[in-house]
């Protein structure tokens, strides 16, 4: 045992982590049947609305020999697209729950019959002629997309070494984009996006779960998970081993230590105790900025207004969705590109040159939008904005919040902050759908003067709060933020009662000895 006197032992050096074969594969297995069919979902019913639309009243005039007035349709429609975030929004404040009881790789799996019986449901809803089983369809895969968004970031982020936690954790949003770019694909009319073909647009979404339920179970849960919170090393160790190809762990066993006893001093955290926590005080407050950031700086208003800039410009309804694919072609590339600079460039830099692109795209994009009839050639400047917003939020805003939100928390709060930072997620994203239409009606084109403010408050926050995590311990960023809400850790307290000695009498005492 070591005395005083040789003082604290020198940390032991990490071994730098590899992408071997083992880890590679559970990241594509988890991030394919998760991220990819929330991506899909997303996306699907867009660019074939008018197909299902047209379902819709087709089955209404066959129960009731007329057609459905226009409010009646834009009410059932409206809760087809509307319901999927609201089914998110229930996911997860539920994943917290799951990922506890039944691990992180257990979540995933438990969370593909949320994904495989409403593509049952929506791939017979023709045969049926029950436009009822879409919309109730939406809500359960709304709440499979919430349990995904939170439970997938925590499963990569806790199976990656610290040097590849950046690149593992944008896994997340690569392969979300992966699934809306082919539900953009397989949603052009000469493919599935007609008549016959939906049906079979809409039963894809379970082919990914059905990969995961058949893939996933022989790869390894979360060494974090076994150690910390079940208290098994060896089952820890023994990922490690399959995970990094090596069996040089004892760093990274040594720092789930340190993680875990800042877990006993901390105790475990409901959401509650997690938002009145002064220790915790500034993490919650920036994965509430981050996600809400995300969703107000206008990435779906650009969505919705992209149709109108393009037709603007002489792009030809017919034409309009295969500029839409190059759109996605754009974000698939730029968010790779954010995977392979997080580790180079760091957090912080990509985040802020996002959010930087992001809001001058909106300054632009209002220009064009106010003159564009009196100077035609601006509609093309439109285009142009649309495309590098899309790249300035897929380089920074999309990415890189499911890295950091996984990095800024050690285990015991990890599971409560997941489910904050959800839940603004999918709160967001539906106060936007819901409320952007008529907000673009009263003001126009100055809708995009509120996004490019969102993006520079955004960016100031970041630029002041946020530290850069990359190749940092989730034990080192503790720290970093441990001095930024002003508490000190429980082992700095620790360290401070030893380097005092032992207990001494009080100075009256000793004048009486």
């Amino acid at each position: 045992m070591e005395n005083k006197e040789a003082g604290t032992p020198p940390p032991i050096p990490s071994r730098e982590g590899r992408l071997q074969p083992t880890l590679l594969l559970a990241t594509l297995s988890a991030a394919f049947g998760s991220a990819f069919q929330y991506g899909y979902n997303l996306s699907v019913v867009n660019t074939p609305h008018k197909v299902f639309k047209s379902f819709y009243n087709e089955t209404y005039f066959e129960r009731h020999a007329t057609f459905m007035d226009g409010k009646l349709m834009l009410l059932l429609w409206s809760c087809t697209v509307s319901m999927f975030p609201l089914g998110g929004l229930l996911g997860s404040l539920i994943v917290g729950l799951l990922v506890d009881s039944c691990g992180r790789k257990g979540t995933l799996l438990i969370n593909n019959i949320f994904a495989i019986v409403p593509a049952i449901l929506m791939g017979v809803s023709k045969v049926a002629k029950a436009f009822e089983l879409i919309i109730f369809s939406r809500v359960v895969l709304g709440v499979c997309a919430g349990i995904s968004y939170s439970a997938l970031p925590m499963y990569l982020g806790e199976l990656a070494p610290k040097n590849l936690r950046g690149l593992l954790g944008t896994m997340t949003e690569v392969f979300v984009i992966v699934g809306v770019f082919l539900a953009q694909i397989f949603s052009l009319q000469v493919i599935l996006g007609n008549p016959e073909g939906w049906p079979v647009l809409l039963a894809l979404t379970g082919v990914p779960a059905l990969l995961q339920l058949l893939t996933l179970p022989f790869f390894p849960e979360s060494p974090r998970y076994s150690l910390i919170q079940k208290g098994d090393e060896a089952a820890a160790r023994q990922a490690l081993r399959r995970l990094r190809g090596h069996m040089d762990l004892e760093a990274e066993v040594e720092d789930m230590r340190a993680e875990a006893q800042a877990e006993r001093a901390e105790g475990h955290l409901s959401v509650l105790r997690l938002c009145a926590l002064q220790s915790l005080r500034w993490q919650l407050l920036s994965i509430i900025v981050l996600m809400a950031g995300q969703q107000l700086s206008g990435i779906n208003a650009i969505n919705y207004y992209a149709d109108t800039i393009y037709a603007s410009a002489g792009v030809e309804a017919a034409y309009s969705q295969y500029v839409t694919v190059g759109s996605g072609v754009v974000n698939i590339v730029m968010t790779l590109t954010s995977a392979i600079l997080v580790e180079r460039l760091g957090r912080r830099r990509l985040l802020l040159a996002g959010y930087g692109i992001c809001g001058s795209a909106c300054l632009v994009l209002t220009v064009v939008l106010l003159f564009q009839n009196k100077v035609s050639e601006l509609s093309y400047l439109g285009i142009i904005c649309v495309f590098a917003y899309i790249a300035g939020h897929s380089i920074g805003p999309s990415p890189v919040p499911s890295v950091v939100r996984t990095e800024i928390f050690l285990q015991s709060s990890r599971r409560a902050a997941f489910m904050v930072d959800g839940a603004v997620h999918w709160l967001t994203n539906f106060i936007v759908g819901f409320l952007f239409p008529s907000i673009q009606e009263a003001i126009g084109a100055y809708s995009f003067i509120i996004f490019a403010g969102i993006c520079l408050l955004t960016a100031v926050y970041i630029y002041v709060v946020i530290p850069e995590t990359k190749g940092k311990t989730f034990v080192e960023i503790n720290r970093i933020f441990a001095k930024r809400n002003r508490v000190k850790l429980p082992e700095e307290k620790k360290e401070e009662t030893i380097d005092a000695g032992p207990p001494t009498l009080s100075p009256a005492k000793e004048t009486l000895f």
